[in-house]
C-alpha cells in the first residue's frame, strides 16, 4: 500500500500502524454496538435515568485508580504485550454479558459487574495505546496518527449504533455484546503480527518510572495544565451523549431502540467529519485553539437542549459531534507531541485520569438531574458549564500558555528529578 509521505494519510505508510488501524476499524464498530446495547439493556431492566448514570459511572470509575498506573506500565513494559492482555479481558467481558442476555439470565448487577471489568481493561489499555503511537509511527507522525485513529473510532460510531439499534429491535441486546466480543480477535491478531524491528524506540534517559515524576512535570507546564482543565469539564459535563440521547429518545420523543441507535450515528457524522478535518489542520497546535473549540462545543450542547422534535434534535447532533472531536483530537495530539518521550506514558495516564476521572461522579449527577429537573434543563446545564469552564481557563492561563521549544525533563523538571 503506497501512501503519500506528506499527505493526510501518511501514518498509514508504517506497516505496524496500518495493520492495527484496520483491525481497530472492526473493533470500533463492535465497541459502539456494545455501548448502545448496554445503555438500552439498563433502561429495559430499570426504566431509570439514575441507574443509567450509575452504570456509566461504574464503567469509568476504574480510570481514577488505574489509568495512571497504566501510564507507568507504558513507560516500563512492552506495550504490545500489555495491549494483547487488555483486549483479551475486554473480549471476555463482552462475551460473558452477551451469553447471560441470550440465556435470559441477566440481572442489573451483571450489567454493573461487566461494565466495571470492561472499565478496568480500558483504564490500563488507553494510556498504553496512546503512548504506543510514537513507537509505531515515530514522533513526526504522531499528530497524523491521532487524527486517523479518531477518524477510525468515529467511523465505527457511524456504523455501530445503527446496527446495534436494528439488532436490538429484532433480536434484543444479546447479539450486540457477542459481536463486540468477536471483534477483539482482530485486534489481538494484529498485535501478534506486528514486527518489533519496525518500532521507533529510542534510547531514553533513565527514570524511576514513578507517577509523581509525571505530576512534577505537569506542574511545570502551564500549557498542559490548561488542556487538562478543558478536557475535564468537557468530558464530565458535555460529553454525556449516551445519557442525553437515551433519555431524550425515550422520555422526550418516546422512540424505540432503532431511533436511539440512529442518534448515535448522527453524532458520528459530525465526529467523523471533525476527525477528518483535523488531519488537515495539524498546524493548529496551540491551547488557545482548544479553548475556543470547547466554548463552541458547550454552546452547541446548550442549543441541543431546545430542539423542538426528534428530527431537529438528530440533525443538530452532527454539529455537537464536530465541535467535540475538533477539540478533543487537538488536545490529545498536543499532550503527546509536547511531552518528553521518557515520561510520555505517565503523562498520558494522568491526562486520561483527568479526562475520564470526572465521569464516575458526573454521570450519576446528570442522570439524577434529568429525573429531578427534566432532561432538557440537564442538557442545557451541561453545555453552559462546559463553555464557562473553557472561558475561565482562558482567563487564568492566557499569559502562561506558551509552548516551550524543548519538552525534555532536564529542562522542565526541577534539578532534583534525576537524583
Amino acid at each position: 500500500m503506497r501512501v503519500n509521505e506528506t499527505g493526510n494519510l501518511r501514518a498509514l505508510r508504517h506497516r505496524n500502524f496500518r495493520i492495527l488501524f484496520f483491525a481497530n476499524a472492526t473493533s470500533n464498530v463492535g465497541s459502539w454496538m456494545q455501548r448502545i446495547a448496554q445503555d438500552w439493556l439498563t433502561l429495559e431492566l430499570t426504566h431509570s435515568g439514575t441507574y443509567l448514570g450509575f452504570v456509566t459511572a461504574v464503567q469509568f470509575l476504574p480510570v481514577i485508580f488505574l489509568s495512571m498506573h497504566g501510564g507507568a506500565f507504558a513507560d516500563r513494559m512492552n506495550k504490545r504485550k500489555v495491549l494483547i492482555y487488555t483486549n483479551i479481558a475486554g473480549g471476555l467481558s463482552g462475551a460473558a454479558l452477551g451469553i447471560l442476555v441470550v440465556a435470559h439470565m441477566v440481572q442489573i448487577w451483571h450489567v454493573f459487574f461487566f461494565a466495571c471489568t470492561l472499565g478496568i481493561s480500558g483504564a490500563i489499555d488507553n494510556p498504553v495505546r496512546q503512548s504506543f503511537n510514537s513507537e509505531i509511527v515515530g514522533h513526526e507522525d504522531i499528530a497524523n496518527a491521532v487524527s486517523l485513529n479518531s477518524a477510525n473510532f468515529n467511523a465505527g460510531r457511524l456504523i455501530g449504533p445503527a446496527i446495534s439499534g436494528w439488532l436490538i429491535a429484532a433480536f434484543g441486546t444479546g447479539p450486540s455484546f457477542l459481536i463486540n466480543a468477536f471483534t477483539y480477535i482482530f485486534v489481538i491478531m494484529a498485535l501478534l503480527k506486528m514486527r518489533e524491528k519496525d518500532f521507533f524506540i529510542k534510547e531514553r534517559k533513565a527514570s524511576a518510572g514513578k507517577i509523581r515524576e509525571a505530576w512534577s512535570y505537569i506542574q511545570a507546564r502551564p500549557d498542559l495544565q490548561a488542556i487538562m482543565c478543558i478536557v475535564f469539564f468537557q468530558a464530565t459535563f458535555g460529553l454525556n451523549f449516551q445519557i442525553f440521547n437515551a433519555l431524550s429518545a425515550t422520555k422526550i420523543f418516546h422512540r424505540g431502540p432503532a431511533s436511539f441507535g440512529l442518534l448515535g450515528t448522527m453524532i458520528a457524522v459530525g465526529s467523523l467529519s471533525g476527525a477528518i478535518l483535523s488531519a488537515r489542520m495539524e498546524r493548529f497546535k496551540s491551547p488557545t485553539f482548544i479553548i475556543k473549540g470547547s466554548i463552541c462545543f458547550g454552546c452547541s450542547i446548550a442549543i441541543l437542549s431546545i430542539m423542538p422534535n426528534y428530527t431537529a434534535y438528530a440533525l443538530w447532533l452532527p454539529v455537537c459531534g464536530f465541535t467535540a472531536l475538533m477539540t478533543m483530537i487537538r488536545a490529545n495530539a498536543l499532550m503527546q507531541i509536547h511531552s518528553d518521550p521518557a515520561i510520555r506514558g505517565r503523562v498520558m495516564g494522568i491526562y486520561l485520569f483527568i479526562f475520564m476521572g470526572g465521569t464516575p461522579f458526573g454521570s450519576p449527577i446528570i442522570g439524577w438531574l434529568a429525573e429531578v429537573i427534566g432532561v432538557r434543563p440537564t442538557i442545557a446545564i451541561g453545555g453552559i458549564v462546559t463553555a464557562l469552564a473553557a472561558l475561565t481557563t482562558w482567563f487564568i492561563y492566557r499569559n502562561r500558555m506558551e509552548v516551550p521549544t524543548d519538552f525534555s525533563i532536564d529542562v522542565v523538571l526541577p534539578p532534583t528529578y534525576n537524583n
